[in-house]
């Protein structure tokens, strides 16, 4: 169960390797916005940085307003149904963006159709898959299943560089959304829930020292009555937001900063992949050491150090230095990555796992609002040929989740609000 959801998501992550298709798509003096392109790309034109990031944003925000539906689906036909369903959306998705060739083509197939089926094959693997645990082994779990979303830039963005090279933009879309809906299939098959009566086994001794006890199951109308579902909200724009800024803009980051480092300035994919990793481990690892030390200390602890250095982006691109940028980079990811792991954890300590699918999704409206951040970066950017602006009010607003974070220590819940 756990290993066939960390496979569907990494067809799903495809998301987390826009950047390789933003510095094709982006226009330059050369190639300023609206001049067609040629060879294998012939029938494309250029874009500006902020209608590339559309489709992205367009995609992210789909994907969250689907959550809600694609949980209720999940809860009620099973995860086996909605991952499938996901898995064929995201491909029609890829297809229909590549046989268009355009930008409106980008909105309607990568944006909406692929967001609806992230929506819908997201809902269906990490809330089945905690259903199986108890308490003691949620944030472990929800971090490998997730794992597998940012893991997929690690495999996608060399994969999208060398279809692009080779076969064009539209080749790549096309490639990949058949390639995602084999595996989709596959994988889908070995997602069940539990038998009825399951009791998830408890830990042999207490392992979490800051412990919940077992939260009481709540619809999700009685959810949306407490102030803890609202701060949960918050905290997913805070966390995810900071990610998201720096997931668009991986490869053009790397450009820009390596300077006349040829490889480098050649090969901005590279970051993207790095950031693969890291977001994938940071799901994994944070999800591992919240079941110890508690949900809101892991939020407090990884979101203090990524905004110090969103705070410090502007100063590392300055300097041209491509480690520090690797590491700026690296631990931006790994709060990302781990807040993705924290926050079903989350739902599922205050408000039961249960009803986790349909209530996960409107915790998840979080993440979809969060895309507003990379959308106005790509204005800034239009407007000011720089990002500095954006990486400030990014690093702000996850200094405020922060704060808002030590609200909700310990995770406990005594059946109040």
């Amino acid at each position: 169960m756990t290993f066939a959801g960390m496979a569907v998501n990494l067809c799903l992550g495809i998301l987390y390797a826009w950047s390789v298709w933003k510095a094709n798509l982006v226009g330059d003096a050369a190639h300023p916005p609206g001049s067609p392109m040629s060879g294998r790309d012939a029938g494309w034109t250029y874009l500006t940085d902020a209608q590339a990031t559309s489709a992205y944003a367009a995609c992210g925000m789909i994907f969250a307003l689907t959550m809600i539906p694609g949980g209720r689906i999940q809860d009620r036909y099973g995860p086996r149904f909605g991952a499938t369903l996901g898995g064929l959306c995201l491909a029609a998705g890829c297809i229909v963006a590549g046989l268009m060739k355009s930008y409106l083509g980008l909105l309607l197939g990568f944006g909406v159709l692929g967001g609806m089926g992230m929506g819908f094959g997201y809902a269906a693997t990490t809330p089945a898959a905690v259903k199986w645990f108890g308490p003691h082994r949620r944030g472990l779990v929800a971090g490998i299943v997730v794992a597998g979303y940012g893991a997929a830039a690690i495999y996608i963005a060399p994969l999208a560089r060398s279809l692009i090279a080779g076969y064009g933009l539209s080749g790549s879309f096309i490639g990949l959304g058949l390639l995602f809906a084999a595996v989709v299939l596959v994988a889908s098959r070995f997602l069940v829930f539990p038998p009825p009566g399951y009791v998830p086994p408890g830990p042999a001794v207490a392992t979490m020292a800051n412990s919940a006890p077992a939260a009481v199951d709540r619809t999700a109308s009685e959810m949306l009555g407490t102030w803890r579902f609202y701060a949960l909200v918050f905290l997913f724009i805070g966390s995810a937001q900071s990610g998201l800024l720096v997931i668009a803009n991986a490869a053009p980051l790397l450009n820009k900063t390596a300077g006349a480092l040829a490889f480098f300035a050649a090969n901005g994919w590279i970051l993207a992949s790095f950031g693969g990793l890291v977001n994938a481990a940071g799901r994994v690892g944070t999800g591992s050491y919240s079941d110890r030390i508690g949900r809101a200390n892991a939020y407090l602890l990884n979101g203090a150090v990524s905004a110090a250095c969103l705070f410090l982006m502007p100063k590392i691109i300055a300097t041209g230095s491509v480690p520090l940028l690797f590491l700026a980079v690296g631990v931006a990811y790994w709060q990302y990555g781990g807040a993705l792991a924290l926050m079903p954890a989350f739902t599922a300590d205050f408000f039961g796992p249960k009803n986790l699918g349909f209530n996960y999704g409107f915790v998840f409206l979080g993440w979809g609002i969060a895309f507003f951040v990379p959308q106005a970066a790509g204005i800034i950017k239009d407007a000011t040929g720089s990002l500095d602006a954006a990486f400030i009010l990014s690093g702000a607003l996850l200094s405020a989740a922060c704060v808002l974070s030590l609200l909700l220590r310990p995770a406990r819940v005594r059946g109040g609000a």
